[in-house]
């Protein structure tokens, strides 16, 4: 299965954030995505999952045209954003039986890594990066096929680094996953393909020397 998505663009008053940005993304590869703060990273994930309209995108799911209204109802394409999206004053085996009624998938995040260890406690006592693990986790169980991911590693302890990667390597054998964080060697570490975003296009980069030569990264 395969999303593409095609000349996505947007402006902010007079400032041209997107100009006919396009990306491929497939069941089965992590794709990252760089760009500096400001870029429209974040932007570009909203808009393919619908909650930023842009006047001009074209969104295809093998071949068929999909309108950006249509892909979160549907089940398409889920998202983890920068800012916190789970509440906070419950703890986390007393939220997951509200998400899922399925005892299989309760039960993979239940006995995945780390999670016995915080499940009696509220979600705001954990780490930031126990959080985001827990996010994950449960995105990574929905049907959705395609999978965004805003600062996956961002601000989170290696522990909980190393886990996220390991989940992500396993559920990408179901699903298309694109990512941006500024933590580029750690992206660069999982993913199958990249993308710069700059000067409102998206350039394919291969690795930290096209990062380097295209001014993302210091010399």
């Amino acid at each position: 299965m395969e999303l593409q998505v095609d000349q996505v663009t947007i402006a902010f008053g007079a400032r041209t954030v997107l100009q006919d940005a396009s990306l491929q993304l497939r069941r089965g590869e992590i794709v990252g995505l760089f760009g500096r703060n400001g870029s429209g990273k974040s932007t570009l994930l909203k808009i393919i999952f619908g909650t930023v309209r842009a006047p001009a995108a074209q969104l295809r799911i093998d071949g068929e045209r999909w309108a950006q209204r249509e892909l979160i109802p549907a089940g398409k394409v889920a998202y983890l954003p920068q800012q916190e999206y789970l509440p906070t004053g419950i703890t986390t085996r007393a939220l997951l039986p509200l998400l899922f009624s399925d005892g299989e998938k309760l039960d993979r995040i239940f006995y995945a890594p780390l999670v016995e260890h915080f499940a009696h406690r509220k979600l705001h006592d954990l780490s930031v990066g126990e959080r985001k693990y827990l996010g994950i986790l449960i995105l990574c169980q929905l049907d959705h096929p395609f999978l965004l991911l805003d600062e996956p590693f961002t601000m989170i302890d290696p522990l909980c680094k190393d886990l996220i990667k390991t989940l992500l390597a396993e559920s990408k054998k179901v699903k298309g996953i694109l990512l941006s964080d500024h933590y580029y060697d750690d992206v660069l570490q999982i993913a199958d393909r990249s993308y710069l975003l700059q000067d409102g296009g998206l350039v394919p980069v291969a690795g930290r020397a096209d990062l380097k030569r295209l001014g993302y990264l210091g010399r």
